[in-house]
This record gives structure tokens, sequence and C-alpha cells, in this order.
């Protein structure tokens, strides 16, 4: 008992000399995380032998020590490894810049509200046109928009987002198109008289 006595008052001077260079934040620092462990292994006593964290303990432990540095860590008496307890701070930061970085509204944003009158536009003046043909003239255009999209705005309106929209006959379509202008000349070469 002697003898274990003398061990005992040994390794806790050193122990108090290892507390010497310490500045009283990082002090209080391990006094707040070895007690937090206290009390998370008072938690499972008589539970399993492997130590569980919920997430606010890995939350709590994670924000006290990812202020000190790596050295003072190493030096620390954790029931898990420095490694672990950075992991878990980036975990957190992860989750809390994907929660402040969510838009508001889930989903394909709503389509600018020109860009719907220039399709409803191009409908009515080329009514024979479905809404691929839509989605290719506005691709044209320099406009990027889904087909999908297109057809979703049709849809909306009512509109049948495919050619048979107008029943057009071959005469009416004729008459829409220009007339090709044939030259005067033909293009083969005349041949001279026999």
């Amino acid at each position: 008992m002697l003898l274990r006595l003398a061990y005992l008052a040994v390794t806790n001077a050193f122990a108090a000399l290892r507390l010497l260079p310490m500045s009283d934040r990082d002090k209080d620092v391990e006094i707040l995380v070895l007690r937090h462990q206290i009390t998370v292994l008072e938690r499972q006593l008589g539970g399993d032998t492997r130590v569980r964290f919920t997430p606010e303990d890995r939350a709590f432990l994670a924000a006290l020590l990812t202020s000190l540095p790596r050295e003072v860590l190493r030096r620390l008496r954790l029931l898990v490894r420095p490694d672990t307890v950075l992991r878990w701070h980036r975990d957190l930061m992860k989750r809390r810049h994907a929660r402040t970085c969510r838009p508001n509204r889930r989903g394909r944003p709503p389509t600018v509200r020109s860009i719907r009158v220039l399709i409803l536009r191009l409908v009515r003046e080329n009514p024979a046109w479905g809404y691929r043909r839509v989605h290719g003239e506005l691709t044209t255009l320099g406009i990027k928009v889904a087909a999908s999209t297109v057809w979703e705005i049709l849809k909306q309106e009512g509109l049948d987002p495919a050619p048979e929209r107008v029943s057009i006959t071959w005469a009416d379509s004729c008459a829409r198109k220009p007339m090709p202008c044939w030259p005067a000349i033909s293009s083969r070469p005349s041949e001279g008289p026999r």
C-alpha cells in the first residue's frame, strides 16, 4: 500500500507539472471536457462496454475542443481520438452550412415571366409548332430552357403541346409559305442547234 501511495504521488506531481505551461482557458476547457465525458460514462453504467456519444455530446465536445491546438488535444485524456473530434467538428460545420444554404423552395425554380411570354407568343404566331420546335427555336435564340418546361407552360395555358393543336391542311400550309424563287434560266447547259 505504501508503494502504491508513492506511485500516485509521483504521477500526480508530473500531472501538475504538465498543467503549468497551459493557459487558464485551456485548463477550463479540459475540465469541462473531462466532466462531460464522466457524465456520458455515468449515463451508460451497466450498459454496453463501448462508449456511445449522442449527437448533442458530439456537438458539445467538438465546439469545446476545436479551439485547442492539436498538441494539446493529443495530451488530453479523451475517450476518442483527437482526429475523431475534428471530424465531428467538420461534420457539424458541413451540416450548418448545408442548412443555411438550403433554398426556401424545393424543386426547380419558376420560369422567368419574359420566357413564358415568349413561348406563348411563338405558339400563338406559329400554331403548327409543337413544344419541341418551340424549344429548338428558343435554343437558337440562346435561351436555355428544357423542352419539358415548354411542355409544362403549354399545358398550364390549356394548349395542346403537340403540333395537332390546329389541323392545317396542305393547301393552308403551302399558302403560308413563301413561293420558292425559281431561276428564270435553267441550270442545265443549253444545247445548241443540231
